[in-house]
């Protein structure tokens, strides 16, 4: 080959296929196909576990059945706590109605109760909603299931009509302070007439 037929096979500009450009032009598209085959294979990589990783187990199904229709649910045990040993009471009745009573006289119930507790009871004082209600009570110690008293009078004279009074009892019970109730009518006393004065006549002359 001459030398001028090698410089037209060489310059770009010549009609005649370039060689070099074959070459460049494979070389790039090589290049490029290489580049999409990696990029494939780090995305499908990525995507697939570790082969060591362990599959996630199916979930089991419940075992629990649900109660039949009509049938009781049964509760769950309540824990069980230490009784208390503090003294309480335990009334007969918290409350007296008298009825009907004379004006003048002395409307007077007794309270009965039992300590039902496992210490002492032991009442530190009993007092009365108005001075027209005088209260008594057990002053010595109630031992466990003996019995105490506290008793209310109530004074009528000058106070006709119905009443209701409070008798609050104080002591170390596990329900103090208690209140008891007594009630009532109070009828007045009939109005007495006076006596018609007689006047002697006088003889006459």
């Amino acid at each position: 080959m001459t030398v001028p037929q090698l410089q037209l096979l060489l310059n770009p500009k010549s009609t005649i296929i370039n060689p070099i450009k074959i070459i460049t032009r494979t070389m790039k598209k090589f290049t490029l196909t290489l580049a999409t085959l990696a990029l494939g294979a780090i995305v499908t990589f990525a995507q697939t576990p570790a082969a060591g990783a362990k599959k996630a187990a199916p979930a089991k199904p419940s075992t629990a059945t649900a109660p039949a229709k009509g049938t009781a649910t049964p509760a769950a045990a309540a824990p069980s706590t230490p009784a208390s040993t503090q003294p309480d009471f335990l009334f007969e009745a918290e409350s007296h109605d008298f009825g009907s009573v004379p004006e003048g006289t002395q409307a007077t119930y007794e309270f009965k109760f039992t300590n039902v507790g496992k210490e002492p009871l032991i009442i530190s004082n009993v007092q009365a909603s108005c001075g027209c209600t005088t209260p008594k009570w057990s002053n010595e110690p109630i031992a466990p299931g003996k019995t105490g008293t506290v008793t209310a009078s109530y004074n009528s004279s000058g106070r006709p009509g119905p009443f209701t009074k409070t008798i609050t009892v104080t002591s170390n019970a596990k329900s103090s302070p208690k209140a008891l109730t007594i009630s009532g009518v109070v009828e007045a006393k009939p109005v007495e007439q006076p006596s018609p004065v007689v006047v002697p006549e006088q003889p006459k002359n």
